[in-house]
């Protein structure tokens, strides 16, 4: 099973590698979207302290991503440098994820406080064992231009499955009498549904012999030749901004339907609509990205998000069918993105042999990684803070000045964040033809090892 893949993959073969994306997409897109109004109205935890807790973790990220990509990078193993880490991370993943959910009902206070915090630090230290080579294998299954634009298609749109399902359970809670035994049946399935469909993957889906033994020498000069690549420290800047707008959006959407729109069994059905949009397009993606490339692709997707969530600030009760406009329009820019971002981000990687010799698909993706957790992060810790500092009071009607901080941070915040991220790609060099520049110059040096 370690044999080269050929640079067309099959279709269940990229369903096979995608669906433990799914699921663990399911637990990440229920904590990202309900924890902190979880904590805050459940656990009596202030948004503040879980905020806190949020950013802390992104910072132990700054340690925990770049050594498991390194690590990936230098792994031999008869699994391969990749599978052998996937195939281990399923259990520590919920176990984290029950922890976060169903702590003992005897705490409280700062026994609880300190419960949550370990369990949030170990839910994603777990995730970022699975995540890093599951993203470095997507390189590494096809080394063609566009081919790579399919394989991440096709991984996001089953990703995307997994995160509309975390909206059912989202709702499920929502309308739930018992909350918590709600949640237990929810963990329970998650579970099993992340350990399946991982150990299948692992199983079914190959990684190439010939990129094992070509990681970086070590840690500190892989992470001097990523900083070293002008393709990568845009990309790098690009994705800070953008999860930090994105953070603040996803910290705020269970309390905006609550307190702002006095809709909160609906906003599963603005996520839905996100998400169906998100889904329905990408085969347009696919193919566009090969007619007009993946770098106009993306600045399209960045400006129609911009304007998406700049809009959100406009709703109100007398034009309250625009958040669900607003919802397709900022799915149809947000599946865009997932889809060519990824592809692009090989690409990068691929100059960073040319320049190298060297595969370190890990430590690119685990930097990646760090910059778009660490936006997310330092987000919801100031959205946190902002909310306490502005009066939040949970299961409580808000004053004037804590609803319009609610309507700013959920609208203005993420649409700035992207209008700099559409101005700061326009400049980005490596397209197609620079690619292929690139990818020939790589054949020639292979050919003659």
């Amino acid at each position: 099973m370690n044999q080269a893949p050929p640079d067309r993959v099959s279709f269940s073969t990229l369903v096979i590698y995608s669906l433990p994306a799914a699921a663990v997409g399911f637990t990440f897109m229920l904590t990202g979207t309900y924890l902190v109004k979880y904590a805050a109205e459940a656990l009596l935890i202030g948004p503040g302290i879980m905020g806190t807790l949020w950013g802390l973790s992104r910072i132990w990220d700054a340690i925990s991503d770049p050594i498991v990509g390194h690590l990936s990078d230098r792994t031999n193993s008869k699994l391969g440098r990749r599978r052998v880490w996937i195939l281990y991370s399923p259990i520590p993943i919920c176990l984290g994820f029950a922890m976060m959910w169903l702590p003992p009902p005897s705490l409280e206070g700062t026994s609880l406080v300190i419960w949550m915090g370990v369990s949030v630090f170990f839910y994603f230290t777990a995730t970022t064992i699975f995540s890093v080579p599951h993203e470095a294998l997507a390189a590494e299954i096809s080394l063609d231009h566009h081919e790579r634009t399919r394989v991440f298609g096709i991984r996001t749109g089953v990703q995307q499955i997994g995160s509309f399902l975390a909206l059912g359970a989202l709702f499920l809670v929502a309308a739930s009498e018992s909350k918590r035994e709600t949640l237990t049946w929810i963990v329970i399935a998650s579970s099993l549904l992340t350990v399946v469909t991982t150990f299948w993957a692992v199983h079914r889906v190959a990684e190439r012999s010939d990129h094992q033994g070509r990681g970086g020498a070590s840690l500190m000069k892989s992470f001097r030749d990523v900083s070293k690549n002008p393709h990568a420290a845009r990309l790098f800047t690009l994705f800070f901004i953008e999860n930090f707008g994105t953070g603040s959006l996803m910290v705020l959407i269970p309390f905006v339907f609550h307190y702002v729109f006095d809709l909160e069994k609906q906003f599963p059905l603005f996520m839905g609509l996100y998400f169906v949009s998100a889904l329905l397009f990408i085969p347009l993606w696919i193919r566009l990205s090969r007619e007009i490339g993946k770098k106009r692709l993306w600045l399209f997707s960045m400006a129609t998000m911009a304007v998406g969530y700049c809009a959100l600030f406009f709703v109100h009760e007398s034009n309250m069918g625009l958040i669900y406009v607003v919802a397709f329009v900022v799915g149809v820019g947000g599946g865009c993105a997932n889809v060519v971002g990824p592809s692009v981000q090989a690409d990068v990687i691929d100059f960073d042999e040319y320049l190298t010799g060297n595969r370190k698909e890990g430590a690119y993706f685990a930097v990646w990684n760090f910059v778009k957790k660490s936006g997310f992060g330092v987000a919801a810790m100031l959205t946190g803070l902002v909310l306490s500092g502005v009066g939040f009071v949970p299961n409580q009607a808000q004053s004037e000045e804590t609803l319009l901080a609610m309507r700013v941070l959920f609208s203005f915040v993420p649409g700035l964040c992207f209008v700099i991220g559409t101005i700061l790609f326009i400049s980005f060099e490596l397209d197609e033809a620079r690619h292929a520049e690139v990818r020939r110059a790589l054949d020639e040096r292979n050919l003659s090892r």
